[in-house]
């Protein structure tokens, strides 16, 4: 197994670390290579460190399915329990519309916050292997994680584009 190293680069401008990582995956570094940790959010422009999210089709599948799942118990607890309903209908489309409605949001607002959970990475086992850098105050950091002993190439392309700083750290 290669050896993991990580160079941990700092900058001071958002559109030197953009440059960097434009660079950096010129370079043959994919995006879950690159790590930026800053105190404020940074927002790059499109394409700099895209990273596919599923949210909204997790919402809708969570709605259709959690509303769908109501409907059918109410239906079926309607229809298994006869309950003396005076000549109204056993199953009331209104009756049921309210809790479907309801229980549709529900399944979205959850699927929503159990995804925004995994995917910030709260649910999954972290790696703890992981430098995490000290951020100082108006800095923006990289994180590099290299594979192998050459970091030479890296470290260059992050010099060049206006890293006040690389250090090299071995995973711990």
């Amino acid at each position: 197994m290669a050896s993991v190293t990580y160079l941990l680069s700092e900058f001071r401008d958002k559109d030197a670390v953009a440059s960097a990582i434009h660079s950096l995956r010129a370079a043959g570094l994919g995006t879950g290579d690159l790590d930026v940790f800053s105190e404020e959010p940074i927002e790059f422009r499109r394409g700099v460190l895209d990273r596919p999210s599923h949210m909204s089709l997790v919402s809708v599948l969570g709605a259709i399915v959690v509303g769908s799942v109501a409907t059918l118990f109410v239906w079926w607890a309607q229809n298994n329990y006869a309950v003396v309903t005076g000549g109204m209908p056993v199953y009331s489309f209104w009756g049921t519309g309210v809790i479907t409605y309801e229980m549709t949001m529900l399944g979205a607002v959850l699927a929503t916050f159990g995804y925004f959970l995994w995917e910030s990475g709260l649910l999954r086992k972290r790696d703890k292997t992981k430098p995490v850098p000290i951020v100082p105050p108006e800095c923006i950091c990289l994180r590099v994680r290299c594979t192998g002993d050459d970091v030479a190439r890296p470290t260059a392309l992050l010099r060049s584009a206006g890293a006040t700083s690389v250090e090299k750290r071995a995973s711990l």
